[in-house]
């Protein structure tokens, strides 16, 4: 088995893992925590992909949103990755900031050194990572929904529209939905990608709307006392780029939560069961 265990756990009559191998697209070893419901034991089950946000590992969303009893209600293998690739051999932002470099990979694939050995997260989570998984867990291929929060939501939003036919749904908690036009995202993309906006497109959803790369529908929860609403978040954006396109957007502005995993957690129940029912759970509801 390619994968090592790092740390399991019973949970809700399924197992919490945590795992870890190593990886060619970052050149280090990953992590990632694997939810398996106790359906897997009968046969294989449809996989939700969970995207953190900025400073998260694999451990955030486990642990703090109450995910799990849903998922073995309805059968998901929950697969949460690390947010960056870790390591000695990985450069860090020399400035030491918190939204670029370690646990700030922003789901691109950088081309601009340093970054651009190590920093590949679209690839590791669009390709390689779904290979392992499908390989070495009891999951289904053919069933895929994703989600994420934050920089997390922009990571799931983007890749979605990116492979319009491998995701049954998508949605987002509070996602930086235009990165090229909030200081979060243009940091990260400047800083990875370099100064050529055009080759920054394909890693911001509206942009990408704009293009001609479509979804079904989206769900987005936002909190209006979330602290980066205005400045680095503006759903506003997404919702004129999906009104534009014609794709159908379900925006959810809930009163008084703000950017927390106690947001996060007040309505991963609606979001687990939305993607439930696309994926064909039959205890969705």
């Amino acid at each position: 088995m390619t994968l090592k265990i790092v740390s399991e756990s019973r949970c809700f009559d399924g197992t919490q893992f945590i795992y870890q191998h190593d990886s060619s697209e970052t050149g280090t070893m990953m992590r990632f925590a694997a939810f398996v419901p106790p359906q897997a034991r009968q046969s294989r089950v449809p996989i939700l992909w969970y995207l953190s946000g900025l400073t998260c590992t694999e451990e955030n969303f486990t642990v703090k949103a109450g995910a799990q009893r849903v998922a073995a209600e309805l059968g998901l293998l929950l697969i949460a990755p690390d947010t960056s690739p870790r390591g000695d051999v990985v450069p860090r932002d020399p400035a030491g900031s918190y939204d670029f470099g370690l646990g700030a990979g922003f789901y691109v694939d950088a081309t601009q050194e340093p970054w651009s050995r190590n920093y590949r997260m679209a690839s590791y989570i669009e390709h390689e990572l779904p290979a392992l998984v499908i390989s070495e867990l009891p999951a289904d291929g053919e069933r895929q929904s994703i989600m994420g929060h934050s920089m997390g939501g922009h990571g799931a939003l983007t890749m979605a529209l990116r492979n319009q036919t491998r995701y049954a749904s998508v949605s987002a908690f509070s996602p930086i939905c235009s990165p090229t036009n909030c200081p979060w995202g243009q940091k990260a993309l400047s800083g990875y990608l370099g100064g050529n906006k055009e080759s920054w497109r394909k890693y911001d959803s509206c942009a990408l709307l704009e293009d001609g790369m479509r979804v079904n529908e989206l769900l987005v929860d936002q909190g209006t006392a979330d602290q980066f609403l205005e400045t680095q978040l503006k759903p506003e954006l997404l919702k004129s780029a999906c009104a534009q396109a014609g794709v159908p957007l379900t925006l959810r502005m809930q009163q008084g939560y703000d950017h927390s995993y106690f947001f996060i957690s007040s309505f991963i129940e609606d979001h687990l069961r939305w993607h439930g029912r696309r994926l064909g759970s039959a205890a969705a509801r």
